[in-house]
């Protein structure tokens, strides 16, 4: 068999994998605005993570 990678090449390869279980407030808000935004649900949680990093105490 070859050794060949399956998938498209990426730079920003997603090898973690995390659940969480959300209220149905906070699911709707996530919802609203993929919708709004036109992105998928893992692409919105991944911004919202970025905007945590400007809280982060060095």
């Amino acid at each position: 068999m070859s050794d060949k990678k399956i998938g498209r090449p990426t730079n920003n390869p997603k090898n973690e994998r995390i659940t969480v279980r959300l209220d149905a407030e906070s699911s709707s808000i996530l919802n609203s605005y993929c919708e709004q935004e036109t992105v998928e649900r893992a692409e919105a949680i991944r911004r919202g993570i970025g905007k945590l990093k400007g809280d982060i105490k060095k």
